[in-house]
């Protein structure tokens, strides 16, 4: 019988490398205009998943806000402390920042950092242009998932599943556990963006790996059937797991997402 687990004290992760970042537009860049992107990491994770790409974005020109989700980048125990709405009002703050200094804003996220992008689209449509979501989980096939509302009173944490990613040598720096009252949370924010994503009308790019080990095909399933976006795309990232932002199909997110940075954004104008 396995021994339930009871989470370990681990090192608080350092301050540097899950550091937030905030860059102001360079109009200059962008042919005049003031865009500004909304960059979310992902559950357990920081920004350090998302800084190579917050960068290529800053020195486009784009303005970039890139929290850090609460109860992350400090210690796993933390997470049990908040909630799905406390995530949900760190990006939406992230995104009146934005869209208070800049002409457009476009939201882009890995994991559930991409399930918050989408449940900005479908509250906020009309501040946002787009939405270039990564791997997004919104469902799992997790048979366990169904036990989190009574696991979370009983075990703080599960081991979890980090740094999946292909390529050699790369940290996301997240946590090693699963703390089950943020899972329950996730789970419970899923549900409701679920059945709010026919309300998501704006222009949606999504990359999936064709391999992952954290986000399995329900979510992809679920983001196909309930778009409402008539402009939409599933790309398929061979080479990558779960972290593709930091893995070997970084390079064509990168550049994918700018071209759909620039084109939605143009028409938003037009």
């Amino acid at each position: 019988m396995r021994i339930p687990f009871r989470g370990a004290q681990a090192a608080p992760l350092d301050p540097t490398l899950v550091a937030p970042m905030s860059t102001p537009a360079q109009p200059e860049l962008t042919g005049g205009r003031r865009i500004g992107v909304l960059v979310q990491h992902g559950f357990t994770g920081s920004p350090a998943s998302m800084r190579p790409w917050a960068e290529h974005l800053a020195a486009r020109g784009y303005a970039v806000e890139m929290p850090l989700l609460p109860g992350h980048g400090t210690r796993w125990q933390d997470m049990n402390k908040v909630t799905w709405a406390d995530w949900v009002a760190t990006v939406e703050g992230a995104l009146d920042k934005l869209a208070a200094e800049n002409d457009a804003v476009v939201a882009v996220g890995l994991s559930l950092g991409g399930a918050l992008c989408l449940r900005l689209a479908a509250d906020h449509g009309e501040d946002l242009a787009g939405v270039v979501i990564v791997n997004a989980a919104l469902d799992t096939m997790r048979k366990d998932a169904v036990l989190l509302p009574v696991l979370k009173h009983v075990v703080p944490a599960f081991p979890g599943i980090r740094n999946d990613i292909k390529k050699p040598g790369m940290d996301e720096i997240a946590y090693p556990y699963i703390p089950l009252k943020a899972a329950a949370e996730m789970s419970a924010g899923w549900v409701e963006l679920r059945r709010d994503l026919p309300r998501i009308t704006i222009p949606v790019l999504y990359f999936r790996s064709k391999v992952d080990h954290v986000a399995d095909i329900s979510s992809s399933k679920a983001i196909n059937a309930g778009l409402s976006s008539k402009d939409f795309e599933e790309r398929v990232l061979e080479d990558s797991y779960h972290v593709a932002t930091l893995d070997n199909d970084a390079p064509r997110i990168f550049a994918e997402s700018a071209e759909f940075i620039e084109r939605v954004t143009a028409q938003q104008q037009g």
